[in-house]
C-alpha cells in the first residue's frame, strides 16, 4: 500500500438508520483514493476496524466527509464529528473462487473456507454473494463441498456444549405452509427429560418461519449463554439462530436468498446441519415435506436428500433420521405467524385440533424419543405427554423463561382486517394450492405483519356446501387485505369439484 494512502482522514456523519454495510463518499475523495462504486475500504478508529463497500455521490455528502450507517458506526464506535482513517482494500481472493464455482469447477476446503470467512467479515459484497448462491443453485455442490461448507460455517460461529443431559433437535427443510410442529414437539420432548435447544430460522419464501411464529409469544433473540441456561433449566427453547451467532455466514446468505426467492439445496443442507452441530445435538430428526407445490416435489428427490442428511450426520458424529412427510396441503389450518401461534397454543390447551398437526408433531417427537433411547414406542409416549397436559404446561414454562407473557390462545392478537371467501357450489375439496395460500398470506402482510395470514376452513376431501367459508384472510392494513383478496379471487387457492365433471354429448 502506498504511503500517501496511509491515514486518509474523513469527518464522520452518521446515518441514523441501517443501509447495510456500505458507506457514502464524495466523488472527490473517492477519486483521490482511486476508488470506484462498489470498491471496499477499511474503516479504522483506534483498534476498531471494519470493511465496507463504497457508494459514491457528488452532492449527498461534502468532500472531506463520509456518511456511515448507524450499524457500522456502532460497530467501530464512532459518532457524528469524529475523524476516521480510510484505507482502500483490494477485492478478497475469495472472489476468484466464486468465479471458479460459477464456471462449474469443484472448490477445495480452503477455497470454501475463504468464502465463508469473507462472508462473515463482510468482505464480500451482496453482488458477489449473489453470484455464489446462484452458482450453487445452478451447478450444485458435491458431497465434499457440502461437508466443507458446513464445517466452515460451524468454525466461524459460536457453539454450545451442555454438561449434562441428552441433546436432541428437529428441523424442517420447509416448503409446506402451516408447519408449526416445533411448537408442539419442543415441549413434548422437553417434558420427557431430554434437552432440545431448538434453533429456528425466519421465513425466506414462506408465510412464516418457526422463529417468526414463536416471536408472537416470546423473545427469540437469545444469546448462546441464554439458550444454554434456559435449556438446562426448563428443558428447551425456541430461538432465532442468527441472534446467537450460530453459523453466522448462513444468516448473510439467507438475506440474499430471501431477495432472490430461492433456496439452493446445498445451502439448506449446510444451514440445517451446521446449526444442529453448533448447539451440540446428538440426535436430529429432519422433516422433508414432499408434495406438488413444496420445495421437494418428488419422492425420489426426498429420498436423495434423506441420504445426504444421514451421510453428513455420519461425518459430523450426529445420529440423523430424515422423515419424508405429506406436503400436499397445509399442516393444520392456520398460515401466518400469529394465526399459527394461536392454533398451536389452542391445540395444546384443549389436547385436540387438526389431525395433520397433531399426528405429524407426535410422530416426529416420537422418533426423537426413540432415537435417544427414551422409549421403544415413541409415538405412544409422545401422545401420553400431549394428552396429559404436560406439553402445554412445558410450553408455558418455555414462553415465560424467554420473557413472554401470552400463554393462552385467546390472548394471541391477530389482524383485525378480515375477509372470508365462500363456496359458490357444492362438492368436495380436491386440491389445496399451497403456493397460492402462501402468496395470499404474504400479500396480506405475513411474516412482517404478525397478525396477517390465512385460515383454511376446508381441506382435501372435506364436503362443501354453497355459502360455506373456504378461507379467511387476516391483515393489519386495509390495502394489504384488498391486494390479498385480489390474489385469492384470481388464483383459486382451493379447488372444489362434484362427482360429475362433464357430460358427452352435452344436452344443455
Amino acid at each position: 500500500m502506498s504511503a500517501m494512502l496511509i491515514g486518509y482522514m474523513l469527518l464522520v456523519k452518521v446515518i441514523p438508520y441501517s443501509i447495510g454495510k456500505a458507506v457514502i463518499m464524495n466523488k472527490d475523495d473517492s477519486y483521490e483514493l482511486g476508488l470506484i462504486e462498489g470498491d471496499r475500504i477499511r474503516l479504522c478508529k483506534g483498534k476498531s476496524v471494519c470493511v465496507a463497500e463504497v457508494n459514491i455521490t457528488s452532492g449527498m455528502v461534502a468532500s472531506g466527509e463520509i456518511l456511515i450507517p448507524k450499524e457500522l458506526a456502532d460497530l467501530i464506535g464512532v459518532v457524528d464529528g469524529d475523524e476516521i482513517e480510510i484505507y482502500p482494500v483490494k477485492k478478497p481472493e475469495s472472489v476468484i473462487y466464486i468465479r471458479k464455482k460459477m464456471e462449474g469447477y469443484k472448490l477445495s476446503l480452503d477455497e470454501i473456507r475463504s468464502i465463508i470467512n469473507d462472508t462473515v467479515s463482510g468482505s464480500l459484497s451482496n453482488i458477489e454473494l449473489t453470484a455464489f448462491i446462484l452458482s450453487n443453485f445452478v451447478n450444485g455442490m458435491d458431497f465434499d463441498e457440502i461437508e466443507w461448507m458446513t464445517r466452515a460455517m460451524i468454525e466461524t460461529g459460536e457453539t454450545i456444549t451442555f454438561e449434562r443431559g441428552i441433546v436432541v433437535d428437529k428441523h424442517s427443510i420447509g416448503g409446506v405452509p402451516g408447519n408449526k410442529t416445533a411448537l408442539l414437539l419442543v415441549p413434548i420432548v422437553a417434558s420427557s427429560g431430554l434437552l432440545i435447544p431448538k434453533t429456528a430460522s425466519r421465513a425466506i419464501t414462506s408465510a412464516t418461519g418457526t422463529a417468526d411464529t414463536f416471536e408472537v409469544l416470546a423473545d427469540v433473540n437469545l444469546t448462546v449463554d441464554e439458550i444454554k441456561e434456559i435449556t438446562e433449566r426448563v428443558g428447551g427453547v425456541i430461538a432465532w439462530s442468527a441472534s446467537a451467532n450460530l453459523a453466522p455466514a448462513d444468516d448473510r446468505l439467507i438475506e440474499i436468498q430471501y431477495n432472490l426467492q430461492i433456496s439452493p439445496i446445498p445451502h439448506f443442507i449446510t444451514s440445517i446441519m451446521s446449526r444442529k452441530s453448533a448447539v451440540g445435538a446428538k440426535h436430529v430428526v429432519v422433516d422433508i415435506p414432499v408434495g406438488e407445490y413444496a420445495k421437494v416435489t418428488s419422492l425420489d428427490v426426498g429420498k436423495e436428500l434423506a441420504h445426504k442428511f444421514s451421510e453428513l450426520g455420519r461425518r459430523f458424529g450426529l445420529n440423523v433420521t430424515s422423515v419424508i412427510t405429506n406436503a400436499r396441503q397445509p399442516v393444520g389450518r392456520a398460515i401466518g405467524p400469529a394465526l399459527e401461534a394461536k392454533e398451536a397454543l389452542k391445540t395444546l390447551e384443549e389436547r385436540k385440533g387438526s389431525s395433520s398437526l397433531i399426528e405429524k408433531s407426535l410422530g416426529l417427537a416420537g422418533i426423537l424419543l426413540e432415537m435417544s433411547g427414551k422409549t421403544s414406542n415413541g409415538y405412544e409416549y409422545a401422545k401420553e405427554i400431549f394428552n396429559s397436559g404436560k406439553a402445554y404446561e412445558k410450553l408455558k414454562e418455555i414462553i415465560l423463561a424467554q420473557g413472554g407473557e401470552i400463554t393462552k390462545a385467546d390472548d394471541v392478537p391477530i389482524g383485525d382486517k378480515v375477509y372470508t371467501l365462500k363456496a359458490t357450489k357444492e362438492g368436495a375439496v380436491t386440491h389445496v394450492r399451497n403456493d397460492v395460500i402462501v402468496k395470499i398470506a404474504r400479500t396480506a402482510g405475513a411474516p412482517k405483519d404478525k397478525g396477517a395470514g390465512v385460515y383454511l376452513h376446508k381441506k382435501r376431501g372435506e364436503v362443501v356446501k354453497v355459502g360455506d367459508p373456504i378461507i379467511t384472510i387476516y391483515a393489519e392494513k386495509e390495502w394489504k387485505l384488498d391486494n390479498a383478496i385480489d390474489v385469492a379471487l384470481q388464483e383459486k387457492p382451493v379447488e372444489i369439484s362434484g362427482m360429475i365433471f362433464e357430460t358427452y354429448p352435452s344436452y344443455i
